[in-house]
């Protein structure tokens, strides 16, 4: 049987890297689908997968989800195109390091509101419309496992990431869901440059090193290392 993987922030980063080796092959997944903001980059990265994928399916959904209602319109899009979702990868994010003094509360709610809302209500929506949903895997970041001074809001989200995904765990397991939280350390993607812009890219881990893992998440030998959060760092 053919699998269908949705894949958040599917544009850049982790996301791309990851709709990328799926689309090279993992076992039986046939279907992929990037989801991301409108955008060239993410018409470049569509057409830059669609290219390497052969004869798999892939789609393109434009979503911003700082939009409540963004998720729902994912899932109509799926609905009507009879694509049904068995691995849900929640790699979207937001970032606008501040301090606490510095810190809008209308960038603290977009963080939360992308971070966290939209991974829930992804998950959520798939077992609300009866998709056969195998696997979750909710990006976190070990900056959600200790508090860092000027990232307030994102160490928040990504606590509540680590926190959401036990709770899905336990409660999905009965219905054999298979939940997993990846926590990324220092990554080469736009996001870190935000957080850390004097940082050099090179010498830290790469989003394709984080796609491989990942990859193998989602396969037989993934169901083997299921834990509470699982830290990846070079």
């Amino acid at each position: 049987m053919t699998k269908t993987v949705l894949i958040s922030g599917a544009s850049k980063g982790i996301g791309l890297a990851t709709a990328r080796r799926f689309a090279r092959g993992i076992d039986d997944v046939s279907c992929i689908v990037m989801v991301a903001r409108k955008s060239d980059a993410f018409d470049s990265a569509f057409a830059e997968v669609r290219a390497i994928s052969g004869n798999r399916q892939i789609f393109q959904v434009e979503a911003d989800l700082s939009n409540p209602e963004a998720v729902k319109d994912v899932f109509d899009r799926l609905d009507a195109e009879n694509v049904a979702v068995n691995y849900i990868v929640n790699n979207a994010g937001y970032a606008k390091p501040a301090s606490i003094n510095e810190t809008h509360m209308v960038d603290f709610e977009m963080t939360m509101r992308v971070n966290v809302y939209a991974p829930f209500r992804f998950v959520q929506e798939a077992l609300l419309r009866n998709h056969p949903l195998e696997k979750v895997i909710n990006i976190a970041s070990t900056a959600g496992t200790k508090g860092r001074s000027g990232w307030m809001s994102y160490s928040t989200s990504k606590a509540a990431v680590i926190n959401m995904s036990e709770v899905m765990r336990d409660e999905l397991a009965p219905y054999g869901v298979d939940v997993v939280c990846l926590s990324p350390g220092r990554c080469a993607t736009d996001l870190r440059k935000k957080l850390a812009p004097d940082e050099d890219p090179t010498t830290i881990m790469q989003p394709e090193q984080v796609a491989d893992v990942i990859a193998m998440m989602s396969s037989p030998t993934g169901k083997m290392l299921l834990s509470e959060n699982l830290v990846v760092r070079c």
